[in-house]
C-alpha cells in the first residue's frame, strides 16, 4: 500500500508553496477580459442573437473550464509532461493536417475544426506543443545546441508544424517561429546563429504574403489606411483611440463598436479599451501586462531545473510577444493582422489553451523553494 502511494503522488504535487501574485495578474486579466468582451459585443450580440451578453456567456463558460484546468495542472508534476512531449506534438500535427480536410471556413480563411460541437483552432494547440518540444529538446541536448547542424535537426518537427500553420495563418506561424527561435536562443545565445535564423524567417514569410494577395493589401493599407479600400478597420481603431482621450467615454460607452469597428470584441478589443477608458486605461492594461511578465520571469529564475525554466520562458515569449504584436496593429504601427489580445480578446480556444499555459507555469512555481539557495544539481542543468 505504501509504494502504490508514493508511486500516485510521484505524479501530483503536495508542496506548500504557491505563486499567488502570478495567480492575481491571470485571474485580474481573465475577469477583466470577461468585462471588456461584454462591453465590447453587446451591441452585436443584441443585433445577432437579441442577447446583449450572448458572447460575454460563451467566453465567460471557457474561461470557467480553462480555470478549472489551469488549477489541475497546476498540481501535476511539470517534469511528467516529458513523457507525453512527441504525443503532443504529433497529436498537433495531426489536427492541423485535418483542418485542410474537414475544417471550417470564416472571413476567408479555414482555422477552425469542429469537434462534438466545439469548435477551436489547432494552432493554439501547435503553441503550447512547440513550448513543451522546445523546452524538452533543449534540456535534453544541451550540448547539441551549440551546433547547428544538430539544432537544424531539432528545429524539424516544430519548423513542420509553422510551415503547415503560415498556409492558412501566417501571424501565428510567425508567433510560433518566434517562440521556437526564442526559447532556442535564451538556452544558447548565438547572436550570429539568431542573425542567420532572422534572415531566413524573413525570406519565408516574403514568400508566403507573395503567395497570397490579399496580404500584400494589408501592407498597403497599413502603409495608407487614409486612401486603400482596405485601411477601413484600421482607420475605425484609430478614431476609437483618439475619441477616447485622457479618460475615456466611460465603460459601455464606446460608439465604435456599434458595427464601425467590424469584429470589435476580437483584435480590435484594445482600441475599444482606450475609447472607453481612456489612455490611462490602455496605459494600465500595459503596466499590468508588464507586472505579470516580470512575475513570470521571477519564476523562470527561480525553477529547480533547466526543463522547467525554459517553459516559462517559451509562455513570457508566447504571451510578451502576442500582446505587442495585437497592440502595434491596432496602432497600425505594423501591419494589420489576426492576432488577439492575450486573456481580453474573445476567443475561446485561445483563452482555455493560454490558461492551460499558465498552469504548466504555476506547477513550476509550486516548486520553487523560496528563501533557500538553489540546490547545486539544478544549479548546473541551469
Amino acid at each position: 500500500m505504501a509504494k502504490r502511494r508514493k508511486k500516485k503522488s510521484s505524479f501530483f504535487l503536495a508542496g506548500t508553496y504557491f505563486d499567488y501574485p502570478a495567480l492575481f495578474y491571470v485571474l485580474f486579466l481573465t475577469v477583466f477580459g470577461l468585462v471588456m468582451v461584454y462591453s465590447t459585443s453587446s451591441y452585436k450580440g443584441r443585433v445577432m442573437a437579441d442577447d446583449a451578453a450572448y458572447f460575454f456567456k460563451r467566453q465567460a463558460v471557457v474561461a470557467l473550464l480553462g480555470v478549472g484546468l489551469m488549477t489541475a495542472i497546476s498540481f501535476v508534476r511539470y517534469q511528467k509532461i516529458r513523457q507525453f512531449v512527441y504525443i503532443i506534438l504529433a497529436g498537433a500535427l495531426a489536427l492541423l493536417v485535418l483542418i485542410h480536410f474537414t475544417g471550417e471556413s470564416a472571413n476567408g480563411s479555414t482555422r477552425w475544426l469542429s469537434i462534438g460541437g466545439f469548435s477551436f483552432q489547432p494552432s493554439e494547440i501547435a503553441k503550447l506543443a512547440i513550448i513543451i518540444y522546445m523546452a524538452h529538446i533543449c534540456t535534453q541536448n544541451s550540448k547539441g545546441l551549440n551546433n547547428m547542424l544538430d539544432t537544424a535537426k531539432m528545429f524539424v518537427p516544430p519548423i513542420l508544424l509553422i510551415i503547415i500553420i503560415a498556409v492558412e495563418n501566417l501571424s501565428t506561424a510567425i508567433i510560433c517561429g518566434v517562440i521556437m527561435v526564442g526559447m532556442w536562443y535564451v538556452a544558447t545565445p548565438k547572436t550570429k546563429y539568431i542573425i542567420a535564423i532572422g534572415i531566413l524567417g524573413l525570406a519565408g514569410i516574403l514568400v508566403f504574403i507573395l503567395k497570397a494577395g490579399y496580404r500584400g493589401n494589408r501592407i498597403e493599407a497599413w502603409l495608407h489606411p487614409e486612401t486603400s479600400e482596405n485601411g477601413y478597420q484600421t482607420m475605425q481603431s484609430l478614431y476609437a483611440i483618439g475619441s477616447g482621450g485622457l479618460f475615456g467615454r466611460g465603460l459601455g460607452q464606446s460608439i465604435q463598436k456599434m458595427g464601425f469597428i467590424p469584429e470589435a470584441h476580437n483584435d480590435m478589443i484594445f482600441s475599444v479599451i482606450c475609447e472607453e477608458l481612456g489612455i490611462i486605461g490602455g496605459i494600465g492594461l500595459i503596466v499590468v501586462f508588464v507586472m505579470f511578465l516580470w512575475r513570470f520571469r521571477i519564476i523562470a529564475e527561480g525553477a529547480p531545473d533547466r526543463f522547467g525554466s525554459l517553459i516559462v520562458v517559451g509562455i513570457i515569449i508566447h504571451v510578451g510577444f502576442q500582446v505587442v504584436v495585437n497592440m502595434c496593429v491596432v496602432t497600425n504601427i505594423m501591419p494589420n493582422t489576426g492576432v488577439t489580445l492575450p486573456f481580453i480578446s474573445y476567443g475561446g480556444s485561445s483563452l482555455l489553451f493560454l490558461l492551460m499555459e499558465m498552469g504548466l507555469a504555476l506547477s513550476v512555481s509550486r516548486q520553487i523553494r523560496p528563501y533557500r539557495e538553489k540546490p547545486l544539481k539544478a544549479m548546473k542543468e541551469m
